[in-house]
């Protein structure tokens, strides 16, 4: 059972939940960039992190399980981008995003497998997605009253796996969230400080994994995830791809 959205939104709203947005669009934009001129979805419930783009995409849409309720997100004043959709199937075309982030959503699909299918038909060629889930190994998925202790937490190692499998190839891995859990000012206030701290103390515990991959339209026989995981993710900014016109 999926999370509802005002409890989602009361997390992101206190400073805890603030400074894990924070965190986390960090992470993504050192890795994408403003993503200026492409078209972006976020699947789950990744609207605390899509804000970190809004002045970018040519197009951006926030796709909601409709489990969460009733969800609005207005997107850099045009209104509305916010969609319910069921789990899995989505209810875009073939190839139309270029960029996909996965946030809350994978913990708690039905099929995990049948899920990434979807992005992979979603995802447009040689457009690159991320997963963002709760570190099995870390205190996060372990924290009940936050969104990252809900559902099934995954290691580095099965991410990657569960792309290999959907015909993605990884491309890049990080942790996030060395900071404990706790709603306290002298946790939040320094989360930047935990973050540096937790990377090199503890690399392997952060509260959440990051793996970012590139849908292939081709897999080599007996392929995986041939391209190597990093501990950083940050990385030199992928081609932008070919920008399309919208109809």
């Amino acid at each position: 059972m999926r999370q509802d959205a005002v409890t989602l939104e009361r997390f992101y709203g206190a400073p805890l939940g603030t400074a894990a947005a924070r965190i986390l669009s960090g992470k993504l934009t050192d890795l994408w960039g403003d993503c200026r001129g492409l078209s972006m979805l976020g699947l789950g419930y990744a609207l605390p992190v899509l804000d970190a783009f809004a002045a970018g995409p040519a197009r951006i849409v926030a796709a909601v399980p409709h489990e969460h309720g009733l969800v609005r997100w207005d997107y850099s004043g045009r209104g509305n981008s916010a969609v319910a959709v069921g789990d899995p199937r989505l209810p875009f075309p073939d190839g139309m995003f270029d960029r996909v982030i996965v946030l809350h959503g994978l913990e708690e699909t039905g099929d995990p497998r049948l899920y990434m299918r979807e992005i992979w038909r979603i995802t447009a060629p040689e457009g690159r997605i991320v997963l963002a889930a709760a570190n099995r190994a870390g205190l996060w998925s372990r924290a009940t009253r936050t969104p990252f202790g809900q559902g099934r937490p995954w290691t580095r190692a099965q991410l990657a796996n569960l792309l290999s499998i959907g015909l993605f190839q990884v491309t890049a891995s990080s942790s996030a969230l060395y900071m404990p859990p706790m709603d306290v000012k002298l946790v939040t206030a320094a989360a930047e400080g935990w973050e540096a701290i937790g990377r090199v103390l503890a690399p392997g515990l952060g509260g959440v994994v990051l793996v970012e991959a590139v849908k292939r339209l081709y897999a080599p026989p007996k392929g995986g995830a041939a391209a190597p995981v990093t501990d950083r993710i940050r990385l030199a900014r992928p081609a932008p791809a070919a920008r399309r016109d919208e109809h």
